[in-house]
């Protein structure tokens, strides 16, 4: 993810009140051996990605089941962690394990960095990982991250909207039911969604669902894929979408806040992250109990629609002291057992589709779990970044939301792709 995707991510974490705690000083990685001829195993995990009591539970399990090693969990801000993480892997003195947003680990494996577990990847259960956590943990066919955990998308909705409406949620399995169901909550005292202009990680799915991509690689060569035929069939339906409420054509979710927006206002739909219900009821506590959750429709009943996989993978530094020690770690808290539990813990999504069921208990993460089985992530490259930088996606989106030609749009927008990701800087 982008450092604004895991900030806007974090920020809803945050609202859920599963705020982490550090079990040591935020320091830099000491490699030092701990009393007793244990091995002091350094960890930098990311602000929000535990919460204290998953933290203590799970040092307390993983040193009773190995007690040669003395895990030491750092807690790190999003914050600059680009560069410090960066700074890490060019140094003598670097963590052993490091937690690092999906869509980073290209960036910090072409520096040639980082561990390759290529070899690992069946022993860690990679057959049954989430596509939107392994493929960006890969670099140039080999695998450097591992997926640690997963969140995504979904519809969040108001029940009693849609009951007055006389909408069955649960009914809502094509994007062409969603239009339909959406077209009769638009009236005039109700928006049917508050979808804004530059939700760029919604069209994302969109072109995704229609077999297209933001760009495509043909050997070492970008091309940006915005104007290719199934991008703009995407562009046309979020279009359709979008006209269902009165959500802003120049601005994204984040100005202002949609969640903030749907406490005020007769909204029946927004697209989030499950945290952004507890941002609407903290801001109106009168719609407490009235807020569902479903995965973004497909465009067929047995698919559901592509989503944007935001998350975190987990990387060991090729300087890291600790190589086996950090395998082991890893080995552990990416396993069946500690993902489960990190999952009802955390409202995550485990980092593989098999373990799907684990939160079933909890409507918007099990929402999420089944979009999940149908995430991608931003193209693959390093370059990625520079794009967003700018983002001409969201120009583009706004352009035509506005009366723009698609095509000519669709194709400068693509362009600008192309030409940056080739920059090769």
């Amino acid at each position: 993810m982008s450092h604004r995707s895991l900030a806007l991510l974090g920020a809803l974490l945050l609202s859920t009140g599963l705020v982490a705690c550090s079990s040591s000083d935020d320091t830099s990685g000491d490699t030092s051996d701990a009393a007793g001829g244990r091995t002091a195993l350094d960890v930098w995990l990311m602000r929000d990605s535990v919460s204290a009591a998953f933290q203590k539970e799970f040092e307390t399990g993983f040193e009773k089941a190995h007690p040669e090693i003395d895990v030491r969990i750092q807690i790190q801000e999003w914050d600059g962690i680009g560069e410090k993480v960066t700074a890490a892997l060019a140094s003598n003195d670097a963590p052993d394990v490091i937690e690092v947003g999906n869509t980073q680990v290209a960036q910090y494996a072409q520096s040639g960095g980082l561990t390759d577990f290529t070899a690992e990847v069946a022993e860690l259960g990679g057959d049954s990982w989430l596509k939107g956590l392994a493929e960006p943990g890969a670099y140039q066919g080999k695998q450097y991250g591992i997926p640690y955990y997963a969140a995504n998308r979904v519809v969040i909705y108001r029940t009693d909207l849609f009951a007055k409406a006389g909408v069955d949620a649960r009914s809502i399995k094509t994007r062409e039911q969603w239009i339909a169901a959406t077209e009769k909550l638009d009236t005039k005292g109700t928006q049917g969604i508050y979808l804004p202009g530059q939700n760029w990680y919604a069209l994302s799915g969109f072109v995704w669902d229609e077999g297209g991509d933001l760009a495509v690689r043909t050997g070492d060569t970008w091309k940006g894929g915005l104007d290719s035929p199934e991008a703009l069939r995407a562009m046309a339906f979020y279009k359709r979408l979008q006209a269902l409420g009165k959500g802003p054509k120049d601005s994204d979710e984040a100005q202002p806040p949609q969640a903030e927006v749907m406490a005020k206002g007769q909204i029946a739909q927004i697209i989030a992250a499950p945290g952004g219900a507890n941002v609407v009821t903290q801001n109106n506590p009168a719609l407490e109990g009235k807020l569902g959750f479903f995965p973004i429709p497909g465009k067929t009943a047995s698919t559901p629609g592509a989503v944007f996989t935001g998350g975190s993978d987990l990387v060991v530094p090729v300087v890291a002291a600790h190589q086996d020690e950090a395998f082991t770690f890893i080995k552990e808290l990416t396993g069946d057992a500690w993902q489960k539990k990190l999952a009802l813990a955390m409202s995550y999504v485990p980092n593989r589709t098999t373990l799907a069921g684990a939160v079933a208990s909890d409507p918007g993460a099990a929402a999420m779990a089944v979009g999940a089985a149908n995430g991608h992530a931003t193209p693959n490259t390093p370059q990625w970044a520079a794009v967003e930088a700018k983002n001409p996606i969201k120009d583009y989106m706004t352009a035509v939301l506005t009366g723009g030609d698609a095509k000519t749009e669709a194709a400068k927008a693509s362009e600008y792709i192309t030409t940056t990701l080739n920059s090769g800087s």
